[in-house]
């Protein structure tokens, strides 16, 4: 499986900005998909998730109210919807797969693959 992330740029405080995954290599539908994030001197930490069919989304606590997660079947891809951004948002954002047929993990070792990152920096 190979994640492509995209995305990402300079933004102004406030703004928004929408990420995207594209998934190959196996069946799309057979993978849920999480989104994480690694700013400068911290750890990678968990933004969201969405399900194998998209029936379950979940967020971390940055995220909730901010960012939406959605999936499009057709274009084997997962998308990270972020707004309102601030600038502690700024941080290499990942997306990673997990074949699993329930729900979605949180936590970054169970993803089994995972695609190089993409830059976003929030101005403020």
């Amino acid at each position: 499986v190979q994640l492509q992330a995209s995305g990402g740029g300079l933004v102004q405080a406030g703004g928004s900005l929408r990420l995207s995954c594209v998934v190959s290599g196996r069946t799309f539908s057979d993978y849920a998909v999480g989104w994480f994030r690694q700013a400068p001197g911290k750890e990678r930490e968990f933004v969201g998730g969405i399900s194998r069919w998209g029936g379950t989304t979940l967020y971390g606590d940055s995220a909730k109210g901010r960012f939406a997660i959605s999936r499009d079947t057709a274009k084997n891809t997962v998308y990270l919807q972020m707004n309102s951004l601030k600038f502690e948002d700024t941080a290499v954002y990942f997306c990673a797969a997990e074949r699993r047929d329930f729900g979605l993990e949180t936590r970054e070792h169970r993803y089994d693959y995972w695609g190089r990152g993409t830059l976003v920096t929030v101005s403020s």
